[in-house]
């Protein structure tokens, strides 16, 4: 059972009285995951959803030739598999941890059940699924219609909201999975890494990225300049 001290830092349970918390972990169950082990594959029968309470986890799909496409990286806090779980459905897509992680699995029917009763739960579902739709919707706009190094600079600059130095960005992936998100190959991203460093934008020093001009990147974002 995962600890009750980490559930008032996660969002998905802000709001929630403390019996509330208590029983969302009596009905969880808490599993950790190594680097690079797999969660659920594409297609598996979603039989719960997880809240991540430490470490990142990514979302992908496939291509028949094996091209991997990464559809979101989700962080503390966040949960997934939650639409495809009341759907009782399968998985869309496979999970893997990107960093040692500890997660809090919820039975279907032990939520559905919980959820029934307890309207504040719902809400707080429907805004977290409202946030995961503009997401999606955002990801499909950019990856149709942006080139990489505006993907690029709409990546750091959202990056950057979460960190405790905007100037300052530590990229959640490693660069293979950086480009795999922004829809493109590691050169391609090199060469995006480039232009924006080119242009004193911004100051690569591996996986940290030094924005050096927050203003010009938003711009760079907006205007394809």
């Amino acid at each position: 059972m995962a600890s009750g001290r980490l559930l008032p830092s996660i969002s998905f349970f802000e709001g929630l009285s403390g019996s509330q918390q208590a029983e969302m972990l009596a009905m969880g169950v808490s599993r950790r995951v190594a680097k690079g082990q797999t969660i659920f594959l594409d297609g598996d029968k979603a039989t719960g959803f997880y809240v991540i309470l430490t470490g990142k986890v990514k979302i992908y799909k496939l291509a028949p030739e094996g091209k991997e496409q990464i559809l979101h990286v989700f962080g503390a806090g966040e949960p997934f598999g939650e639409v495809p779980t009341f759907a009782n459905a399968v998985f869309p897509a496979h999970a893997e941890a990107i960093e040692k992680t500890q997660l809090l699995f919820l039975p279907r029917e032990s939520f559905i059940r919980q959820i029934s009763q307890d309207p504040d739960l719902a809400m707080g579902m429907l805004a977290t699924l409202s946030r995961r739709l503009l997401h999606m919707t955002k990801l499909v706009e950019s990856l149709s219609l942006q080139n990489v190094s505006k993907r690029l600079a709409a990546y750091l600059l959202r990056l950057s909201e979460g960190q405790k130095q905007a100037a300052a960005v530590q990229l959640d992936m490693n660069k293979g999975e950086v480009a795999s998100y922004l829809g493109t190959i590691p050169a391609t991203l090199s060469r995006a890494l480039n232009r924006l460093t080119n242009q004193n934008l911004i100051e690569v020093q591996g996986r940290r990225i030094i924005i050096l001009d927050r203003a010009g990147l938003q711009a760079w974002e907006e205007q394809g300049l």
